[in-house]
């Protein structure tokens, strides 16, 4: 009797053991897809407006670059910065500015960073318009400006968009053009992730400022600065959760894997005070890249502000870049 009930006992603590044990597993499990959840609306769907106050983006630009404001002015003026739309395969709405420069084939397709949109690079529209004499692209990536979507997409699907765009540029600007692709921070790694697919014969080069590796690197980097958490086990959750829901991983998103595969020249600018996308990751795209290539580890510059710094020697640099690539 005594050895009965002790085994009964003895089956009793088991079950328990089971039982705390499934409970422990199921909370962990329930922490961990809570967790990913909450990643991916922290980084993929912010409470920031995405560059969707205009009105407010072009105080911000004008305050940061005054000296910007006259020529943009006088574009609206003439209504020569206009405003086009296009839709992608799915059905989303995509919209960019553009402006042509009378006699000239040199393009310039320009693009944004997170949570910004193309208003916030008018700096470098003027760059190209007003010192170079370049006709000038700027697309709203998806979920900014006035471009549909429900999501950030960090650059990897942006960059079926930007290659919709590059291949509609002649019918804005001519058959004869001549494409730079250039990009500041997502934007540089929209770019980059652009630059390994197969570019139409007309795009010549690429500009790339202070761009990530990859999606995972940035986000394992600001996993571990704001949260003070490893990648494993949330990345590797999250990164799951959005190839299963939305179609790409966290992994997959690499601009180091598409410049590995760019066939054409490419300036990497980046600050050397960089602590947002750090400047660590410069070094490793540049030795990824083969063929022309050229490198501006700006001094004292941090995440997207090398222009803002050094903008005579900034413009100097990009156009004697472009001109050996851009008649």
């Amino acid at each position: 009797m005594e050895y009965l009930e002790s085994v009964k006992l003895d089956e009793m603590k088991h079950r328990k053991r089971i039982i705390s044990l499934t409970v422990i597993v199921l909370l962990v499990l329930a922490i961990i897809i809570g967790g990913s959840f909450y990643m991916l609306s922290y980084s993929l769907t912010p409470k920031e407006n995405c560059g969707k106050d205009i009105p407010g983006s072009y105080a911000e630009q004008f305050e940061k670059y005054p000296f910007i404001k006259g020529w943009c002015d006088s574009l609206k003026q003439v209504k020569a910065l206009k405003d086009t739309f296009i839709y992608a395969p799915d059905g989303t709405r995509l919209h960019a500015m553009f402006t042509a420069s009378r006699g000239t084939r040199k393009t310039a397709v320009i693009i944004h960073g997170y949570t910004v949109s193309s208003v916030r690079m008018l700096m470098i529209g003027y760059l190209y318009h007003h010192d170079l004499g370049y006709n000038i692209l700027l697309p709203d990536l998806r979920d900014h400006g006035l471009s549909e979507g429900k999501r950030i997409q960090m650059g990897w699907k942006d960059r079926t968009d930007v290659m919709q765009w590059i291949k509609i540029a002649p019918k804005i600007y001519g058959d004869s053009i001549e494409v730079a692709v250039h990009g500041i921070s997502m934007g540089a790694a929209t770019t980059m992730m652009v630059s390994g697919e197969k570019q139409p014969s007309y795009v010549k080069c690429f500009i790339e400022d202070c761009g990530y590796t990859s999606v995972w690197d940035q986000f394992a980097k600001e996993l571990k600065g704001q949260f003070h958490l490893p990648a494993f086990p949330l990345m590797y959750a999250a990164s799951f959760i959005n190839k299963t829901l939305y179609g790409w991983s966290f992994q997959e998103a690499s601009s180091l894997k598409q410049v590995e595969k760019c066939k054409l020249p490419m300036f990497f600018i980046h600050g050397d005070a960089d602590t947002y996308v750090p400047t660590w990751m410069v070094y490793v795209l540049y030795k990824a890249k083969n063929g022309d290539k050229q490198l501006w580890v700006v001094p004292g510059a941090t995440h997207a502000m090398s222009y803002h710094n050094y903008p005579k020697e900034y413009t100097a640099k990009v156009k004697a870049f472009t001109d050996k690539y851009i008649r």
